[in-house]
């Protein structure tokens, strides 16, 4: 590939298509946090412009599953406890407002029509529990909150709340909490019930147990044990 053509302006699809073949890297596990991610080695791996690759980062960047910082170059992202708080009181305020939509329209008991979604993702979140695989676990965790928020039906609060759902998974991925097996269904299960008879309160409570027992997982600095 000549020169001129490695280093043309990007197509849309082209750096779209790049940056889902790493967010699929990132999200797998494959590319560890804090792994860096040199424009050169992408533009050759993925044989593409290092316009392109650049374009790619920043997207992805966006969704904060990556950082860029002057002298360091582009890196897999590593959230702090700081990082970790943040996410989790901003989920939570998406959250607490889906359910308060849900909650004056449906009133304390949703009906079975509202709540179906949410208990089949449950289900679903069982049976991957039960594999042992992890990173389904993870995505069906994930996919229990989002039908809650899914079901206000408020496209904003919806699009917010996925832009986040990268950042959690990207954790998720590579720090296991300490949930106890087949755990995370059962709470969850409880949690919709609890969210219908105290909204906010009930979303506060499960996102601060979900932060403390991530920041517990987390290794200790200079140690690779938790």
């Amino acid at each position: 590939m000549s020169p001129r053509r490695r280093d043309s302006a990007p197509g849309p699809t082209q750096a779209a298509a790049l940056a889902e073949a790493l967010r699929a890297s990132i999200l797998s596990g494959e590319l560890g946090l804090d792994a860096p991610l040199r424009e050169e080695h992408l533009a050759e791996r993925y044989g593409a412009s290092r316009h392109t690759v650049r374009a790619a980062l920043q997207a992805l960047a966006a969704e904060r599953l990556v950082t860029i910082a002057p002298y360091r170059g582009a890196r897999v992202a590593n959230l702090d406890d700081d990082a970790v708080d943040a996410l989790q009181a901003l989920r939570g305020a998406l959250e607490t407002e889906a359910v308060r939509q849900v909650s004056a329209e449906c009133g304390a008991r949703w009906p079975e029509e509202v709540t179906r979604p949410a208990r089949e993702a449950i289900d679903r979140l069982a049976l991957a529990e039960a594999s042992g695989d992890w990173l389904a676990t993870t995505r069906t965790h994930a996919e229990v909150h989002r039908v809650i928020v899914d079901a206000a039906a408020s496209p904003r609060i919806t699009q917010a709340y996925r832009q986040l759902e990268s950042e959690i998974l990207l954790l998720l991925t590579h720090i296991r909490p300490d949930y106890p097996p087949g755990s995370l269904a059962e709470e969850h299960r409880a949690y919709l019930d609890e969210v219908q008879r105290t909204g906010g309160e009930a979303v506060r409570a499960h996102l601060a147990h979900s932060a403390a027992l991530i920041r517990a997982a987390r290794p200790r600095a200079g140690t690779d044990e938790p």
